[in-house]
């Protein structure tokens, strides 16, 4: 299409110069005739060829604009054709990537789970191996739990989620996360850098949601030593969270992608960490419901550097 308007656009030009050619020579040998004109030099000043070259030039002119117009039209066309098509590929592989994080996420715990209660009702177990099974089905319940709050949290992002700010005291909500997770995962370090008494103005589920998503995402994408470090510090109008982890890293190119629903670093087939591609989705629209902004840094000693700025509002203490 392009090459073709080029083609029609350049053929036009060229009958149009010859078009306006043919009609000054006829104009002045009619004039030569008539004896208006005696040479050249007296033709091209008369007033009826600069009439027919104001024409043809005004015609001239008007092909090449609507080249142009049509051209970058085209451009435009194909430019937004590639981007639908781009937007309908990405879609495609993160509802699929979804669909096999969350099939797997999902039948894992239930599968255990089962497993335990079947082997409840089939043996007669010591209480030392009823204590160890009771706690990892309750472990696993608590993964499903956690796991069904985000997909309702996720879902009620988009919709009809309802912030209730309150103020929180930062230490103690962190320190009772941080417990829960080291049950969970018991070869991590969490180390927390919050004075006493730091509270801020937030809702508490959003805030919960902050810390578990990004303390957990240390942990499981850790190399080597599974370490979380979590600081706080503050200016005249704004809060500062710091997550560092010693993990795997992001890519510049994958640091804005990583917040997009769904989204998760690496091929779902052949992936061994666990996850949704909801958490840090979560984390993001958490803060910007807040007014606040998340950025991702590189950690000079190996992860990432999650940088949470929120405002400090006349609540806050």
């Amino acid at each position: 299409m392009l090459v073709a308007l080029v083609w029609w656009s350049y053929l036009l030009y060229v009958k149009n110069n010859d078009a306006f050619w043919a009609k000054a020579e006829l104009l002045k040998i009619t004039m030569a005739a008539q004896g208006q004109v005696e040479n050249l030099n007296d033709f091209q000043v008369h007033p009826e060829y600069l009439a027919l070259e104001k024409k043809y030039t005004r015609q001239k002119n008007m092909i090449l604009g609507e080249a142009f117009v049509l051209g970058v039209s085209m451009f435009i066309g194909i430019w937004i054709i590639n981007r639908g098509y781009q937007g309908q590929v990405k879609a495609a592989r993160q509802s699929r990537n979804f669909l096999l994080s969350i099939t797997h996420e999902l039948k894992s715990p239930i599968a255990s789970i089962r497993l335990i209660l079947e082997t409840f009702k089939k043996r007669d177990l010591p209480s030392e191996q009823i204590k160890k099974f009771s706690s990892n089905a309750l472990s696993e319940t608590e993964r499903l739990y956690h796991l069904v709050d985000n997909l309702l949290l996720a879902a009620k992002l988009e919709t009809s989620f309802e912030s209730k700010p309150e103020n929180i005291e930062l230490k103690p909500l962190a320190e009772s996360l941080s417990i829960a997770l080291r049950q969970k995962y018991p070869d991590a370090r969490i180390e927390l850098n919050i004075p006493e008494k730091t509270t801020i103005n937030m809702d508490r589920s959003g805030l919960t949601s902050i810390f578990v998503n990004l303390m957990e995402n240390g942990i499981k994408y850790a190399k080597n030593v599974q370490e979380v470090n979590v600081s706080y510090s503050n200016t005249k109008n704004q809060h500062l969270l710091t997550f560092r982890d010693s993990g795997i890293g992001i890519s510049d190119k994958e640091k804005k992608q990583v917040f997009d629903k769904f989204y998760r670093i690496g091929n779902e087939d052949t992936r061994t960490t666990k996850g949704t591609g909801l958490g840090l989705y979560i984390v993001k629209q958490v803060v910007e419901i807040h007014e606040g902004t998340i950025s991702i840094k590189d950690n000079p000693e190996g992860g990432s550097v999650f940088v949470i700025q929120l405002p400090i509002t006349q609540d806050n203490d």
